[in-house]
């Protein structure tokens, strides 16, 4: 069976007999083990750490001169926005 997700892949999804005969055959892999509940606590996660401080998220419109600027100075470049901004409202209080 295939299932479509929302951004449009294809999954291939095992009928019930084809999950039979793969959980069958997991039986029967001598490498096959179950995984138990201290081994999951020392797993860890993938990806970047969750930040302490969270960024909003806005839409906002800027003139092209600005995110011309901003895009040629590279990846990072809406941190950097981000940063002129809290200077200018720093410097404005």
């Amino acid at each position: 069976m295939q299932v479509k997700s929302k951004s449009g892949r294809v999954f291939d999804i095992p009928s019930d007999a084809e999950t039979a005969e793969i959980r069958k055959g997991m039986a029967t892999d001598p490498d096959m083990y179950a995984v138990s509940d201290e081994m999951l606590q020392k797993i860890r996660p993938v990806g970047r750490p969750r930040a302490t401080v969270t960024k909003e998220r806005v839409t906002i419109r800027l003139s092209p001169r600005v995110t011309e600027y901003f895009r040629a100075t590279g990846k990072g470049w809406q941190t950097r926005v981000d940063d002129a901004l809290k200077e200018y409202v720093d410097a404005h209080r």
